[in-house]
């Protein structure tokens, strides 16, 4: 039993070692994917993801990405055109921007009345969470009715005597 009973605790230990050493080595590969990024994208992954961001002009609810459209098909080319004459994903939709406005983007600037799309859900939350905290305060705070006979006083020996006649007349006067 006590060579089991070594046993048990020496695997325990290693078993807590093991743990400690898959827990460094998931923070360590996590820390090296935030520091070193994402592999390269090929150029027909930047178009996609490019395109994937911009409304198409012409279909209502398609990207550039997914539309049929050819104007949506230009619009790709284009984009394969400035990334291999060396612009930047933002320059390549600031120039859409500046052509079509910014409906042309899928999801709204985070600037004038568009950016209340971000801000007004954070808001909304706030003012909830305030008025439940200060409700749920007031709830607390407010005095809590007695239960019956909880504060009332106690008899003073007369006042029993005179309880006492009061049952008593009451039991001679039941029908019975």
């Amino acid at each position: 039993m006590n060579a089991a009973g070594t046993l048990r605790r020496a695997w325990a230990g290693l078993s807590g070692i093991l743990v400690l050493i898959a827990l460094a080595v998931a923070v360590a590969t996590l820390v090296f994917v935030a520091v070193g990024g994402h592999p390269p994208a090929s150029q027909a992954q930047q178009v996609q993801q490019i395109a994937a961001g911009l409304h198409c002009p012409i279909c209502k609810d398609l990207s550039v990405a997914d539309s049929p459209a050819p104007l949506a098909q230009q619009m790709r080319q284009e984009i394969t055109q400035r990334l291999r004459a060396g612009e930047s994903a933002d320059q390549i939709r600031a120039g859409f921007v500046a052509a079509y406005g910014d409906s042309v983007l899928m999801s709204p600037p985070r600037r004038g009345v568009a950016g209340m799309v971000y801000y007004l859900p954070l808001l909304v939350l706030a003012v909830g969470v305030i008025t439940a905290f200060t409700l749920l305060r007031r709830w607390l705070r407010a005095p809590q009715p007695d239960p019956p006979g909880a504060g009332s006083p106690e008899l003073s020996a007369a006042g029993r005597r005179a309880v006492a006649k009061a049952v008593a007349r009451l039991r001679e006067e039941e029908p019975g």
